[in-house]
């Protein structure tokens, strides 16, 4: 157990240490164990003369090789980064020289594929985008490199960001590590089964009903939807401007918190963001605390633990973790909202902004690309490239007309009110957060609809959530807990998570087998 507030007095440890040892003469240093380490653990691990950001990629690329190449295995990656290794020597050399730009310097992330990227193609998982390049990097990865960090490659989604299964024209279905025969969630199921396979340090996925937090459920991961506003969505391809949001996954919430350091804020291009504006703490990974439990109040949305009697297997996973949480400290108390039903299930069950949006948006950023191989959503669905599980929902899209317009201003309005009884049931019980499982059922099977999903909460509302793991089911799936907070209290859910995850200690590693074995699965 660990507290962070000591997170740039590491580095800068670790920076003393290597000019002190480059004025000595060279010495044996033992060798580090990069299975599993988080962000710090690297970064002292580099500084101290350990290891290296080329021994990192050089590493993460053969893990890559070994349980992502051809044939049954994770199909997580979608494009990897030729630069990588290039990229790796320069920084060291940077190290060397300057000291380390912080936390982040020298360490290999993977991005999800609807990010733009500099010399990798944007495909947002279409076979149709398969060679589509901007030339430029979004935001949050031109962020990330300003920090240092060493885009490994690119990762699969669902197609269009479009399911929360990850399957596409573009590259297949992603497996599950912890079971390959189940989907990893989605639509960020490449970053999530990444991540959680060590083929990188840590990752960037977005969220529009999910897409985050559901991979990092199921992968034993810990995933962050902010409050809308926290980071740009400038260069990710859109699928709801409304309630896109970009974000990282990482295996444990003080990699996540230093992530997001790295990339929230305001961005002029993203007019969103100027909401975040005096509302984000200068570093959130100073924040995290083992004791940020004790006197906190969580309510228990009983409206989203037990939905049906499928439920019950997942259900039990978090009453652990629930009780753990009391253990640290924490009143733990159960809450219902008697008109959750009519506020979640509105209009097209509450998808109806999401589905409106996508036309539109698609449309427009297609639009602006002058390379874009085609140039609306109608060209989508007349060639016909498109996986058959998203068909339904890009045709309902297309359906999206002038006289959808009032319902979708209704649909808008009803989210204000929607977030409003949210807030004022946290107040009446002064609750620090509502709990819940991410997802209520645990991986489907491949192929198979996926059920159980508690999305809409945060989405619709624009509400902050975590999602942190609290255990697995008798057959080794992981479960995850949502942790729903106040608006911009981020570094709060942040801290909870993390004293649950210190106490808890439930990550580990999925065992995976080499591709050079014949029976892997």
């Amino acid at each position: 157990m660990r507290c962070i507030g000591f997170v740039l007095v590491v580095l800068l440890a670790a920076s003393s240490a290597q000019e002190a040892r480059a004025q000595q003469a060279p010495a044996e240093v033992p060798a580090f164990d990069i299975l599993e380490a988080d962000i710090l653990q690297l970064q002292v691990a580099m500084g101290t003369g350990q290891l290296t950001a080329r021994a990192l990629v050089d590493y993460y690329l053969a893990r890559i090789a070994a349980f992502d190449g051809a044939g049954p295995r994770l199909n997580a990656m979608a494009t990897l980064n030729g630069d990588a290794r290039q990229v790796a020597d320069a920084l060291d050399r940077e190290r060397s020289e300057q000291g380390p730009r912080g936390s982040l310097h020298g360490i290999p992330l993977v991005i999800k594929d609807n990010y733009e990227t500099i010399g990798m193609p944007t495909t947002a998982g279409s076979a149709l985008l398969s060679d589509f390049q901007t030339h430029s990097d979004a935001r949050q990865v031109a962020r990330l490199r300003t920090a240092g960090a060493i885009i490994i490659g690119k990762t699969n989604m669902h197609e269009f960001g479009y399911g929360i299964t990850t399957v596409g024209s573009g590259f297949g279905a992603t497996r599950n590590p912890y079971a390959t025969n189940r989907n990893p969630g989605g639509s960020s199921g490449g970053t999530g089964a990444a991540v959680a396979a060590n083929f990188a340090a840590a990752g960037m996925g977005s969220d529009t009903c999910g897409s985050i937090r559901i991979p990092a459920a199921h992968n034993n991961l810990v995933g962050l939807r902010g409050t809308q506003g926290l980071s740009s969505r400038q260069g990710i391809i859109p699928l709801s401007h409304t309630q896109d949001i970009g974000g990282p996954l990482a295996r444990s919430v003080l990699d996540l918190a230093l992530l997001l350091d790295a990339t929230v804020g305001f961005d002029p291009r993203d007019p969103q963001t100027a909401d975040s504006v005096g509302k984000i703490p200068a570093s959130y990974a100073t924040l995290l605390r083992p004791d940020a439990l004790q006197g906190k109040r969580i309510g228990v949305l009983e409206n989203l633990l037990l939905v049906g009697p499928e439920d019950k297997e997942v259900a039990a996973v978090i009453g652990q973790a629930l009780n753990a949480m009391q253990a640290l400290g924490a009143t733990v108390e159960r809450v219902q909202m008697a008109n959750f039903e009519e506020l979640v299930n509105s209009r097209a069950n509450g998808f109806l902004i999401l589905t409106h949006d996508f036309k539109y948006d698609i449309n427009a950023y297609l639009a602006e690309h002058v390379n874009a191989p085609v140039k609306s959503l109608a060209e989508i669905l007349r060639s016909g490239k498109f996986h058959p599980s998203v068909e339904d929902n890009l045709r309902v899209s297309e359906a999206m007309d002038d006289a959808s317009e009032v319902a979708y201003l209704a649909e808008l309005q009803h989210r204000v009110v929607f977030r409003r009884e949210v807030v004022q049931l946290m107040a009446q019980g002064k609750l620090d957060a509502l709990a819940y499982p991410t997802i209520r059922r645990k991986a489907a099977l491949l192929g198979e609809p996926q059920p159980g999903s508690n999305c809409r909460l945060s989405a619709n509302t624009g509400l902050p959530a975590i999602s942190v793991p609290a255990g697995f089911t008798d057959d080794g799936l992981p479960v995850g807990l949502e942790l729903l907070g106040g608006m911009w209290r981020e570094a709060d859910l942040l801290a909870m998570a993390y004293a649950l995850e210190q106490a808890i200690e439930v990550r580990r590693s999925p065992v995976l087998v080499a591709s050079n074995e014949q029976d892997i699965w």
